[in-house]
Formats: structure tokens, C-alpha cells, sequence
């Protein structure tokens, strides 16, 4: 009987061996994975978002009672794509109900109330508010940046983030849509995290979901694993994409940008007819351009009024011309990538008409001369709208890279054939790390 049970006992030690050894790779397996995910999370919890906005330059301001006209010039002039607007301390409820104010560094004493941020989009959006076709943009153009706070959804709140926030936890704002928050270099607030209503602070920096991303690309070492997932994988890809034909005139386009909330579409070949509204699917066809906001940051407020009405291929032309003809020469640069800027000194005599937005207009400080030439030299592409495209199968850090290097807010996703098959914006960059897609099924820290 010995012998017969023996086989038995021997299958049984057997099996019990293997169990013991897929229970031994399962667990290596999650560790893993635990690695990993600890391996990101130790980096983006570990560095705190101040460390990103302190060698920002000095916030960009203008003051509640400048013109929309002279607001639109500080763009133009400093190189940014939104400005805040300060306001007197106790007249003014900032936008979301928020409190965000500038002290005296010396006494404490409040000096300024940050009551909102103008971007080129509630710029533009408040021209597509006119009814008529022949917009009269000296008079849309002259009413006080206070009354159009909160034109675009953005705008409504304004966000500041706690100097000792991590970059993870401000990743969990960016990832929901908000793309720039005011960071106090100092705080009085200092247990408090992640964003706040009330704030004061003797300066305060933008930090901006392109500086995130920028932060991604240089630890890319640390989150190569992460970073090889691709876009479909992760499911960073948009399907949906709308777009304008290049015959669209310039304020329909903007016209029909502004009611669907989008900062930049691609253009198509496509023409459009009378009868078709400006925004048509993209899904399928072959884009040309990218038709975005930050054009009209290249285009003085004194050449917009006659570019209006003219098709968006047009008015990309027109805005490249003019571009070119405004190529400063920037030191130390490479003359290939110095160029593209257009003059400041426009912007600035238009500007001197106003002598408070004059002495609020912030710009860099003593070193600026060099500082702002290299900073305009590394948003040369941006300024151009550039059409950055990649695939459903770009990895993740490759999306990242073109984002960073081209410096665009987001990339057209094109099939084999290069057509349009969605959008992957920084949002759902940030959205697929900061959800933890990304490190899921990576086997490296």
C-alpha cells in the first residue's frame, strides 16, 4: 500500500511546488508594480511646484481699468498668452469668489487684489459676441478688461496653488482642464496644500501645465518605463476633433471657436460652403494649418480690424508676413530658431498711451534684455501655430517630447495615411499620468 500512495504524495508535493511558485511570481509581479508606481510617485511627490515657478518670470499684470485694447498689447509685448488683472484690496470680489492678494513685502500691508485672468480667448471671445458681420472692434475693443472676465470657462476661476504643493497634486488641477495657476513664492498659509481661495503673498509666479510637461520631459530617465506606454493604450486619444476649412472667414471661425470653447482647431482642405457651419468634423481628413488663439497674439490690435473677413488661410498668411518682417535678431542664439517675434515697440507706443497699464506691465527684471530674447526664442514655434501631429501608437514620451520641444498644447493624432483620427491635449497628458494609466502595466520604476 506504501508504494501505491507514494505516486499520489509525490503529484501532491509537485503541485504544491508550482502553486508556491506562481504565488512567488505573482508577488514579484506586484512589486513590480509597486515599484513602479512608487518610483513615479516618489518623484512627483517629492518636488514641490515652487521649485517650478521661481526661475518664472515676474507675473504679468494690467489693472482692472485698462482698455480690452491695451490688455490685448501686453500679450503682444511680454510673450504670454494671459495676463492677470489687479484691482484695488476691498473693491472687488476675484473670479470664483477667490482672494488673492499681493503684500508689501516689508509691512504686510495688502497692496493689490487679484480679481481675474484675460486670456486671448476671452479676448476673442468677446469680439465674436458682435451680431453683425462688420464688427466695430474700436468700440468693442474700448470697454475696461474688467467687464470681460470670465468670457471663457477658465476665466471664471482663478486658481493659485500653495508653494509646497507637490507637482503630483498639482497635476491632479491640471489634469481636470485648469491650464495656468498663480504660485506664491512665499506663503502665509503654510500647512495648506493644493489650491486655495485666499491667498496673500509678496509675489506670486505662472505656473502652467506646459511647465509640467517640461518637468516630465527632463526626468524622463526616472519615468522611462512610464513614458514607453503608448497613447491608445493609455487612452489619451480624443476620437472626436473639429476643424475649419481654410475658406472660413477669420470671424466666423472665431465665432464658432468661441461657442464650442476651443482655444486652437485644425485646418482642413476642404472648402466650405455658404450654407455649412464653420465647424465641420475633422475625423478623416487632412489638415493643413492649426487655425489657434495664439495667433492673434502676433497680430496688433491696429491690423485685427481688416484681417476679420478674410478666409483663415488668408489671415495665417498674412500673420507669417508680418512675423517675418518683425525678425529680431536674438544673442547667442542659432539664426535658424532666432526669428519668428514680432515687434514689441508697436505694442509699447500703443501701450505708453495708457500710463497706468505702462507702470503695471510687468515684465522680467534687470536681466530681462537676454532672458526675454532666449524665453521669445523658445516659444518661436508656438507663435507660429504650429500642426504637430503624431500617431495612435506614439509612446506617451514621445507626445511629450513634440509637446515640449514644439511647445504646443496639444498634438492631431493622423492615421497611416496621415489623416486626422483625434487630439491628445496636455490636459490628458497629465490626465493619464496623474490617474495612474500610465504606470499600470509598466515593468520599470
Amino acid at each position: 500500500m506504501a508504494q501505491l500512495r507514494a505516486p499520489a504524495d509525490e503529484q501532491r508535493q509537485h503541485e504544491a511546488l508550482h502553486h508556491e511558485q506562481d504565488a512567488v511570481a505573482t508577488e514579484i509581479e506586484s512589486s513590480s508594480n509597486k515599484k513602479a508606481r512608487a518610483g513615479l510617485c516618489g518623484v512627483l511627490r517629492e518636488r514641490k511646484v515652487v521649485e517650478l515657478a521661481r526661475p518664472k518670470r515676474r507675473l504679468v499684470e494690467v489693472p482692472y481699468t485698462a482698455t480690452l485694447a491695451h490688455t490685448a498689447n501686453a500679450p503682444l509685448a511680454s510673450r504670454v498668452s494671459a495676463v492677470a488683472v489687479a484691482a484695488p484690496p476691498g473693491h472687488w470680489i476675484g473670479a470664483g469668489g477667490s482672494m488673492i492678494l499681493e503684500s508689501d513685502p516689508a509691512t504686510g500691508a495688502v497692496r493689490k487684489h487679484y480679481i481675474g485672468m484675460v486670456s486671448l480667448l476671452d479676448i476673442l471671445a468677446h469680439i465674436a459676441e458682435a451680431d453683425d458681420e462688420a464688427v466695430d472692434l474700436d468700440r468693442r475693443m474700448a470697454v475696461p478688461v474688467s467687464s470681460v472676465i470670465g468670457h471663457s470657462l477658465e476665466g471664471l476661476t482663478l486658481w493659485t496653488l500653495h508653494p509646497n504643493t507637490s507637482v503630483l497634486e498639482c497635476m491632479e488641477t491640471f489634469s481636470k482642464g485648469v491650464h495656468r495657476a498663480l504660485v506664491p513664492l512665499e506663503s502665509a498659509a503654510d500647512n495648506v496644500v493644493a489650491v486655495e481661495l485666499v491667498e496673500s503673498a509678496p509675489g506670486y509666479r505662472m505656473l502652467t501645465q506646459m511647465d509640467v510637461v517640461r518637468f516630465l520631459r527632463a526626468h524622463g530617465a526616472e519615468l522611462k518605463g512610464v513614458l514607453s506606454r503608448t497613447l491608445c493604450d493609455l487612452g489619451a486619444v480624443h476620437d472626436a476633433v473639429f476643424a475649419v476649412a481654410g475658406g472660413v472667414k477669420v470671424i466666423d471661425a472665431v465665432k464658432a471657436m468661441r461657442a464650442a470653447a476651443l482655444t486652437a482647431v485644425p485646418v482642413v482642405l476642404e472648402d466650405s460652403t455658404v450654407d455649412e457651419e464653420p465647424l465641420q468634423d475633422g475625423k478623416g481628413k487632412k489638415a493643413i494649418e492649426t487655425f489657434s488663439a495664439t495667433d492673434l497674439r502676433d497680430c496688433p490690435v491696429t491690423r485685427l480690424q481688416p484681417w476679420l473677413g478674410i478666409t483663415v488661410m488668408e489671415f495665417k498668411k498674412k500673420v507669417a508676413e508680418y512675423r517675418a518682417s518683425n525678425r529680431p535678431v536674438v544673442p547667442g542664439a542659432d539664426a535658424t530658431f532666432a526669428g519668428v517675434v514680432p515687434a514689441a515697440a508697436e505694442a509699447a507706443d500703443n501701450a505708453a498711451t495708457d500710463d497706468e497699464v505702462r507702470e503695471m506691465l510687468v515684465t522680467c527684471p534687470e536681466e530681462s534684455a537676454l532672458g526675454e530674447a532666449i524665453e521669445a526664442a523658445d516659444q518661436v514655434k508656438e507663435q507660429q501655430s504650429l500642426l504637430v501631429t503624431c500617431s495612435p501608437d506614439s509612446t506617451l514620451g514621445e507626445a511629450v517630447e513634440a509637446a515640449a520641444e514644439r511647445h504646443v498644447h496639444r498634438l492631431w493624432v493622423v492615421d497611416d495615411e496621415g489623416m486626422l483620427a483625434g487630439v491628445v491635449s496636455l490636459t490628458d497628458l497629465l490626465r493619464v499620468v496623474r490617474g495612474g494609466r500610465a504606470w499600470r502595466g509598466s515593468g520599470a520604476a
